[in-house]
Formats: structure tokens, sequence, C-alpha cells
């Protein structure tokens, strides 16, 4: 019973399971079809109609009955079947694409799944058919379309690319020639991001996210990519979401704007240019002002409106004329362009210069078709060019050529005078003290008064001859064109004398610079000239200067306010001269000097006081005199420290001596120059050494000069009122042989007067010495002043001056010069 029940169990099973299966078989979409070795089994009703059949049309009939001779491979159907049943029946499960062929010869593309299947009745085989007409005809249309589309890009001017997932997966030839590769294998297979500039890899990226989720265009926009050598170019690219060779990816299509983006900023750079700083000017080739920019109405005055429609001649100044105009178009129309300096007009009329340049625009037929003007108002650059001219040649203070310009014309007077056999003057002028008044008065009188010298010299010239400005105080003049030498030489001092004579006129300086408490002074002045002539280039420029130079030392030498004509002879005093100088620099810095003191008595004798007289013990020379190296010392400016050693050593000595009872009594005299007195601080200078040597201001003495009297007469008086107040006294040397006027004798507050010794020397035998000596004792004696004479030598001169009243004396009649210890033996 158990065993009938699962027998009928498994046959209500078997039986539901076909159930279900025919269920499958007849509502299944695909064609369903039971076949053997012999032709169609069974067949649902959909297999049937695509087919163009019904199922009992179907069943018996061979597979090979509905396909066509041969397949697209150029097989036979038949033996295709054939191999294809066989191999299913022996396990294989295969699936395939077929060509079937309706009933009415209709063509189907079909797919076919073949497996053998275990049924009722035996082993047979199932073959599944889904009919694939539609789809092979839409992949058929859709490869056509790819192959047009590849076609397309392939062929487009306009680089195009497809990238998938960050890769490179297609180029066109465009864009393999605009990213500088040799074929697209260069591209394909790379990283996108590899040809594009880091600065913008955020935004690619960005964009193609957009794309893929939008599933759509990107709008354009404006990249950096960078070229396979590097070089980056600026791309458009627009980006587009595709399906490529069957799958999704991003299709970019770009341009190279590198070019455009150059020309735009070229146009930008045009169009701020053309309203730079530069004046521009556009005409056609008939020369008629088509446009103007805004520096060209600032610079001329024209307004556009003004300008446009007329030609440039609107601008013209009349300072050149038509030959300047025909040579400049000539070379216009020769070269293309011109540029070179012109004068204009302006609108007001006012005529100005500017730097012009002019360039013809031709087209492509090589016809001019503009003329662009460029141009810049050089006024200013012609007011700097004329000042630089100005100080690299003139005198800043006097605008009288400087050394420059002075030493070539001097070039060209010694050309001239060699090419036409005619002689020429050099002479050199040096203002006598002006240093005392640089000193006294201050720089700003000092320039005035150079400003005044400057042009009363040129008064005095011809035109053609020069004057110049060295430097300081010193002038030249160059005169040209003169006669024979000894007529030359006439006419050169004639030169000389007329300058000498109109520098000689009174100066009205103006003090308010000085600060002085009157508003201006008159000055006078004198000067010492050097002259050297010269006839051809023998000569140099420098030994001529060199030659005026030593004439120049020479007139100096003489008493100053007087020329020299140069003579051969001076060359060696000019070498001993800078021997000289030389050597008394080594004798200041070694202590070479020496300090004597020279005794001066009363009317019994009896030695009062001494002056301190500098001698130069030289190595070589032995003792030296001081009119030997004196006034060089004070043409050098060593008379300055020289002096102060003289003062110093002077007062140190009045200290020994005031500790010494019989010689306590005793003054010093100490000479000081006129460019010692002159510094702004030589009161604080005698102070202080009269504090740090200890010495009594009552026994020193400073002899001044008469010639020191000349210069900034409330300066003196100040200074020694200044000195008086603290106990040093004054003594007026050598009076007598200067310039002695009763008006200021009166107020300086002197205290001695010292007869000079030229006038003792014969004083018994010449009347006039006579007389002077008298005159100035008895001068002394009306202005309570003391008087001491000089050179005294013998006892006749003595007796002579007692009987006159002069009752103190200095002379070799009481001693010589000496040092320290000979004053002392004398036993005052």
């Amino acid at each position: 019973m158990t065993e009938m029940r699962d027998s009928e169990d498994r046959w209500k099973l078997a039986l539901e399971a076909e159930r279900k299966y025919r269920q499958l078989f007849e509502q299944a979409n695909d064609g369903i079809f039971l076949l053997d070795a012999t032709g169609f089994l069974d067949c649902n009703q959909h297999g049937a109609s695509m087919y163009g059949l019904d199922r009992k049309d179907v069943i018996g009939r061979s597979p090979a009955e509905l396909c066509p001779e041969r397949q697209a491979s150029g097989q036979l159907s038949a033996d295709v079947v054939a191999e294809k049943i066989a191999a299913a029946m022996n396990g294989d499960i295969s699936r395939f694409e077929w060509t079937a062929m309706r009933v009415d010869g209709v063509l189907l593309d079909v797919e076919i799944s073949l497996s053998s299947v275990e049924m009722a009745g035996g082993l047979c085989l199932q073959a599944i058919v889904r009919d694939i007409t539609e789809r092979k005809r839409m992949e058929a249309a859709l490869s056509e379309s790819e192959k047009r589309y590849r076609t397309l890009i392939e062929w487009s001017p306009e680089p195009m690319g497809v990238h998938r997932r960050g890769v490179i997966v297609y180029v066109n030839p465009a864009a393999v020639r605009m990213l500088g590769a040799h074929s697209a294998a260069d591209l394909v297979g790379k990283p996108v991001l590899d040809r594009v500039h880091p600065d913008f890899h955020e935004i690619v990226l960005a964009r193609v996210r957009n794309a893929i989720e939008h599933d759509g265009e990107a709008p354009p926009i404006e990249e950096k990519f960078l070229k396979l050598d590097g070089t980056v170019i600026d791309v458009e690219v627009r980006n587009t979401a595709i399906v490529f060779d069957g799958e999704p990816a991003i299709q970019v299509a770009m341009r190279d704007v590198t070019e455009r983006n150059l020309a735009q900023q070229q146009l930008r750079i045009a169009a701020a240019a053309f309203e730079a700083q530069e004046g521009i000017t556009v005409t056609d080739a008939a020369k008629v002002i088509q446009r103007v920019n805004r520096t060209f109405t600032e610079i001329t005055g024209y307004s556009a409106e003004d300008a446009v429609g007329k030609t440039p001649r609107i601008l013209s100044s009349g300072r050149h004329d038509a030959g300047f105009y025909d040579e400049m178009w000539e070379c216009i129309g020769r070269t293309g362009t011109w540029r070179g300096e012109i004068w204009n007009r302006r609108k007001n009329g006012e005529i100005y210069p500017e730097w012009l340049s002019v360039t013809a625009v031709k087209g492509n037929d090589g016809a001019v078709t503009h003329y662009v003007g460029t141009f810049a108002d050089i006024t200013m650059r012609k007011v700097v060019e004329e000042e630089i001219r100005n100080l690299a040649f003139f005198d800043p203070l006097t605008r009288l050529p400087n050394r420059r310009l002075m030493l070539d014309r001097l070039r060209q007077a010694l050309t001239g005078s060699a090419r036409h056999e005619r002689h020429g003057a050099l002479l050199l002028f040096d203002l006598d003290d002006f240093k005392t008044l640089n000193d006294t008065l201050g720089h700003d009188v000092g320039d005035q008064f150079l400003v005044e010298v400057a042009s009363r010299m040129e008064a005095c010239l011809r035109e053609g001859d020069t004057v110049a400005r060295l430097g300081g105080d010193e002038f030249v003049v160059i005169l040209q064109d003169l006669d024979a030498e000894t007529a030359a030489a006439m006419q050169a001092e004639s030169v000389a004398v007329k300058i000498l004579a109109a520098l000689s006129q009174p100066y009205q300086l103006d003090l308010s610079f000085a600060g002085g408490e009157l508003n201006s002074r008159s000055y006078h002045c004198t000067a010492s000239i050097g002259i050297t002539l010269f006839r051809d280039q023998s000569l140099s420029v420098d030994e001529l200067l060199k030659r005026a130079d030593t004439a120049m030392y020479q007139a100096k030498a003489a008493g100053r306010n007087t020329l020299r004509f140069f003579d051969p002879e001076m060359q060696s005093a000019v070498a001993i001269r800078a021997a000289l100088d030389t050597d008394l620099r080594t004798a200041i810095r070694e202590g070479q000097f020496l300090l004597y003191y020279q005794p001066q008595v009363d009317g019994e004798g009896r030695v009062t006081g001494v002056e301190a007289l500098v001698r130069w013990q030289h190595p070589l020379r032995g003792l030296v005199c001081p009119t030997d190296f004196i006034p060089q010392t004070e043409d050098n400016g060593l008379i300055l420290p020289l002096g102060h050693w003289v003062l110093e050593t002077a007062c140190n000595q009045l200290v020994v001596w005031a500790g010494q009872a019989d010689m306590a009594h005793l003054t010093v005299a100490v000479n000081v120059s006129g460019r010692q007195f002159h510094q702004r601080d030589f009161v604080e200078q005698v102070l202080a050494v009269l504090r740090a040597t200890g010495a009594n201001p009552r026994r020193l003495k400073l002899e001044l000069t008469e010639s020191l009297l000349l210069q900034d007469m409330e300066d003196i008086i100040d200074k020694m009122t200044a000195l008086k107040a603290e106990g040093v006294s004054f003594s007026l040397d050598d009076f007598g042989t200067g310039y002695s006027s009763l008006s200021y004798l009166k107020r300086l507050p002197l205290s001695q007067l010292k007869i000079d010794q030229s006038f003792i020397c014969d004083v018994l035998t010449d009347s006039n010495d006579a007389a002077i000596a008298r005159t100035v004792i008895a001068l002394g004696m009306s202005l309570g002043l003391a008087v001491i004479a000089e050179g005294v030598e013998t006892e006749g001169q003595r007796e002579f001056l007692a009987r006159l009243g002069c009752y103190a004396y200095q002379g070799y009649l009481f001693g010589r010069p000496g040092e320290a210890a000979g004053v002392e033996a004398t036993k005052p």
C-alpha cells in the first residue's frame, strides 16, 4: 500500500511539473522550440509566429528550412544547424546569434540558446529563440552613427577629445596638433589632468562631476592647458556627457584661444597706449587728422573737435622751413618712419619743443592708408638739459665758464692761434685777501662780492674773449687774435690794467647776510695777475696754466695789486717754492722751529720786555731767516698752526720767567698774522692758551700789522676789546708803512705804536725818515700811546729818538735775537 501511495505521489508531482512547464512554455515572450535530429517536435505559439507560421506548420520541419541558405559568415546554414545540433546532443550548451527567415522570405536576427533536455519520450533539444532584429537594427544604426561621429570628429578642425574615469581614450588630429603631440598615442591612455595646468585641476574635476550627474553639457569655460613641451596655452572648453564605445564618457570640445587672448591683450595695451603720456595723431593717407588722444589735447590745447578734419599744419611754429618738412616726408616715404626734434605751436600761441615719431601704416597692397604720429612735450627735458649743460660748463655762482669749459676754449684758442699765426694771452687772476673777507663776513657776502667781480671783468673784455672762474677767488681771462709778440704783451697788459682798475673800485656789500648791525659796507679789492703769451700749440694747456700760475705768484711776491709776465727763470723759483712747502710741512710735524727773543729796553737801557721771533732750524740748511719762509706760510695756510705754536711757546716762557724775581716783570710781544686774527674763534684760541699755560695775560702783548686793519674794522675792534678786557695789550707793528688812518687809530684799543725799522735805518741822514719818525712819536703822544722804535743799531739813532720823546727801543744796539737763556744772562 505504501509503495502504491509513493508511486501515486510521484505521478502527481510529475503531472504538476509538466503543467507548470507547459504554462511557462506557452506564456514565454521568447520562442521555445523542442527538436531532435529529425526536426522540430514542438514549439510555443510565440515561436511559430516569429516565422509567420502556426504551430502545426512548424512541427516536423527541419531548422534549416527556417533560415537562408547561407549565414552572414558565408557558411551554409544546413551545415551550421547540423553542427550545432550534434554538439548540443553531446551535452554542449551554446548561445549564438543566428539569421533566420520567415516563410515570406523576410530575414530575422535572432539569438538562440541551445541545450539538451530530458523529456518523457527521452532526450531532446530545447532552443530558446529571441527576436533581436530591432536590437540589431538599432546597433547597426548606432554603429553607423558612431562611425559618422568618428569621421566627423577626425576631420573636424576643432580639437576634440574624450576621457573616461580621468583617462584620455580618444583625441582627434586637431587636438594632437594643439597639444604639441606627434600622434594620438602620445596622449591616449594618459591622465587627462597631465594636460591641465595645476591651477585648474579642481575646476576640471568639478565640471566633470557636474556633467556626469546632470547628463548634459557644461557651459563653456576658459582653462589653461599644458602642451607636451610644457608650454601653457589658453583653451576654451565645452564638456558633454556622451556614450563612447558603449560606455559613458566625457567629450571635450577645445579651442586654442591663446592668440586671441594675446590679440585682445595687445588691443587693451594699444588702447591704453593711445591714452598714454604721449600725444598721438592719426591721419589718413592725405594727412588729414582722423583721430587724436587726450594727451594730444593736453599738450597742444586743441580738442579732438578742433583737430579732426584738419592737417597737422595747424601746429606749425614757423621755425622750420619747407626744406625741413620735405626731408622729413622724403624719409617717411623711403623708410616708413621718421623721428626727431621739432618745434610746434600750441593753440594759445606758445611755441614748444617736442620729440616726434611718424610712422606710415600700409595695407596688404603696400599702399599707405594712415600715418601715426606720436610726440612728447620735451620742454622740461630741454630745461633740464640746459641746466645740466650749465652745471657741466658754467660756474653756478657767477655764471662764468668753469674750468672744464675754460680748458676747452683755451685749446680752441691755441688751435686758432696756430692756424692764423696770431698771438693769444692767458691771464690768471687771484683776488688778494679774499679769504679774509670770507672768514670775517661769511660766505654769503663773499659770494655777493665774487658775482660783482665777475660782472666787472666781463665788462672789460671784447666779444670773443673769455673770462672764467677756476674756483674760489681765481679767475682766468683768455685773449685771442693779438698782434706780434711785443704788441701782444702790451695789449694783454692793457686789458689787465683795465681789469685791475675796475676791480679796485669800491664794492658796496649787503651785510644783512652776515647779521651785522649795518646794512651795507664799502669794500676795496686788489688782485694779483700772472700773464703768459702763446702763439701756437708748442705748449700744452697744462703748461700754459702753470706758467700763468708762476707769474701770478711772482706778482703776489712783488707786493700784490700788480701783474707779472711769465719769465722762464721763474720755473726754478717755482721748484724752490714747492720744495720749501714740503719742508715746511715736515718742520711743523717734526717740531723744527725755535723761538728766539730780542730785548726791548727803556730810556735807561733796562730790559722791559722781549719780542718773540720764530726761527727754523732746518736739518740741512741750518738756521733759516723768517723772511725766507713766513710769506709762504701765509700763502699755504701753515701760518695758523705755526702761529699757534709761537703763542703757546711764548706763554710757557712767560710762566718760566714769572718764577724768577728778576725776570717776572718782562712782557713778551708775539706777532699775529692777518689770517690768524681773522679766524672766527681767535679770541677763544688766545684765552685757551693762556688758561692752559697759566701765563699772566698782562705780560702778553700781541703785535698787529697795519695791513690787517684794512678788513672789517668792527670785527677787529670787537676782538681786541675782548682780549684787552682779559689783560692782553696790543702794539701796532711796522707803523708808517701801511695805510694808517687817524679815524681808526682813535677807535682801536692799542697801547703802543712801533716805528718800523725802515724809517730808523736812515733817520740821521734822510729828512723824510726823520719827519716820519717825528710824526709817529707826536701822534703816539697825542693819542696817549707808548711808542717804541725797532731797528735801533747806533747810539746816535737812540739819542735822536730820545730828543723826539721816544724812550723805548729794540735793535742790535741792545741785543740780537737769541734763546731765552741769553735774555736771562743780560740781568735786566
